[in-house]
């Protein structure tokens, strides 16, 4: 991982248990390969299945772009309507348990789950100086990917401290997800106890990361008190701020900036392929985002962006949310008509071409050699968690649990005067009308980051903004009907599917 000097990727994934492919399933397990009297005898050890622990971040750019697209805010775009028919179902709201990019989702967050427990597992088993950070870092991971898991999916099975191997799958159930929230809850209130508040190694994990995913996880269950009360904490003693120029949150000069409290680190080296997209060191979303056939000319003001494959394409409607003087709104939209034409750049169009793109993830030409996403190895670290999404949460806290309105503004004005580069247009609302007034500035401040379709469920307003959704029924998505048979179909389905 890019940022992570241990340059032991593939020894990491070979020693652990759960081996991934595109055809994977949520128990495939190399039994081979759990030696335990061979592993876990030396801190490197600890540290190489670590790492193999972190890898899976990587492949949660499916998570990003698959909820964007299932949100309001873009199509889904592509060559036409059956390139990746998982995602154009997903835009369609015709999602079912036999959907492939799901079923991805589903069996790399569990490959997350099933790294970082291998780790628990054999958490007593050496001593060295610093294992309670390793210790730490792996539950922080094991909470994030039961975060995604619970997010998407809803009740899933909850394993503490073991692996899952082949054949557990008979005796396992799903758990409430009270429950799982519960442990995520008791993972991210350890691993804030123990982590630092800044790490020697870009991208590892911090008390910041841990503290922020902890509001977050109180915030969608709404237990209000207790996000203001821990997001308040991080944003009075963090070591965080928002970056002056919003224009450079997203280019490269502005990766692992003051504003990230979580980034997921991507590299451009080889390994990728459409055969196997969770291979990638890059970030395989902003090639999916690209532009259709774009050119420039050499050196021109165009010649900053490569080609893609037009997946993800904001609508209209979201572009149009912006005020016309808000400095967020051509950094974080795309206008390729107006942009080809002060610049000369010629492009593509691809299936329900909008005239926009995720101009935050575009692949972008970083040496005169760069190809961008079409070896999917494009460098865009994502920014998982930035500090204008702490003030946002704090905000939502403190208005939607009516405990202090002004600072629910205060918080919010902080995102807007950095938006307008001005005081004139804080908010000065209270009660639901400020409530609606976070709600839009979380769409405005993170749009194309992927998180705008679990906002509208979590608050209720997914059924009135997305074509397609049905109460009931699409707040979670199908559990991949293959995973229900290897259980024996001891698992009932989701509602709906």
């Amino acid at each position: 991982m890019k940022k992570l000097n241990i340059k032991i990727k593939f020894i990491a994934m070979i020693i652990l248990t759960t081996m991934i492919s595109c055809s994977d399933d949520f128990v495939d397990v190399e039994s081979n390969a759990e030696n335990s009297e061979a592993f876990f005898n030396s801190e490197g050890d600890y540290q190489n299945a670590l790492i193999g622990a972190y890898d899976l971040l990587q492949s949660t750019y499916i998570n990003v772009i698959m909820g964007e697209i299932a949100s309001d805010n873009t199509l889904c775009g592509g060559e036409n309507a059956t390139d990746v028919i998982g995602f154009q179902e997903i835009d369609d709201m015709t999602h079912t348990p036999v959907n492939s990019n799901l079923r991805d989702l589903w069996s790399w967050m569990w490959a997350g789950v099933n790294r970082a427990n291998y780790i628990l597992e054999f958490k007593d088993k050496t001593d060295f100086v610093g294992k309670d950070q390793v210790i730490a870092q792996a539950t922080f991971l094991r909470a994030y990917y039961y975060f995604e898991l619970v997010k998407w999916f809803g009740d899933v099975p909850l394993i503490i401290d073991q692996r899952i191997l082949f054949g557990d799958q008979f005796n396992v159930d799903r758990t409430p997800k009270a429950d799982v929230y519960a442990q995520i809850e008791i993972d991210l209130i350890y691993a804030a106890s123990v982590l630092p508040a800044i790490q020697a190694e870009q991208g590892r994990i911090t008390k910041g990361a841990a503290q922020a995913l902890l509001g977050k996880a109180y915030l969608y269950q709404g237990k209000f008190p207790e996000a203001a009360s821990v997001l308040e904490e991080l944003i009075l003693t963090g070591p965080y701020d928002l970056v002056t120029d919003y224009s450079t949150i997203f280019e490269e000069v502005g990766e692992n900036n003051i504003e990230s409290v979580f980034e997921v680190q991507y590299t451009d080296l080889e390994g990728a392929g459409f055969g196997c997209l969770q291979c990638s060191e890059g970030n395989v979303a902003v090639g999916f985002n690209g532009i259709r056939n774009y050119g420039a000319t050499p050196n021109s003001a165009g010649d900053i962006f490569s080609s893609g494959f037009s997946f993800n394409v904001p609508v209209q409607e979201a572009y149009d949310a912006f005020d016309i003087d808000d400095l967020r709104k051509d950094v974080a939209i795309l206008d390729i008509d107006a942009w080809a034409t002060s610049t000369g750049a010629t492009f593509g169009t691809g299936f329900e071409h909008t005239g926009y793109f995720n101009r935050k993830y575009l692949p972008r030409k970083r040496n005169a050699g760069a190809q961008g996403d079409l070896n999917l190895t494009n460098p865009n670290n994502y920014r998982a968690i930035r500090f204008a999404d702490v003030l946002l949460m704090a905000a939502e806290a403190f208005n939607r649990g009516s405990i202090d309105d002004s600072k629910a503004r205060t918080y919010l004005n902080r995102v807007r005067r950095r938006a307008f580069g001005d005081l004139l247009h804080d908010v000065t609302s209270s009660g639901t009308t400020l409530t609606d007034a976070i709600y839009l500035e979380r769409r405005l401040e993170l749009v194309g980051e992927g998180h705008r379709f679990f906002d509208l469920v979590r608050t209720g307003k997914a059924a009135q903004e997305i074509n397609g959704f049905v109460t009931g029924k699409h707040e979670l998505f199908p559990i991949p009907a293959i995973e229900i048979e290897l259980t024996g179909n001891r698992w009932t389905q989701n509602p709906g599917y």
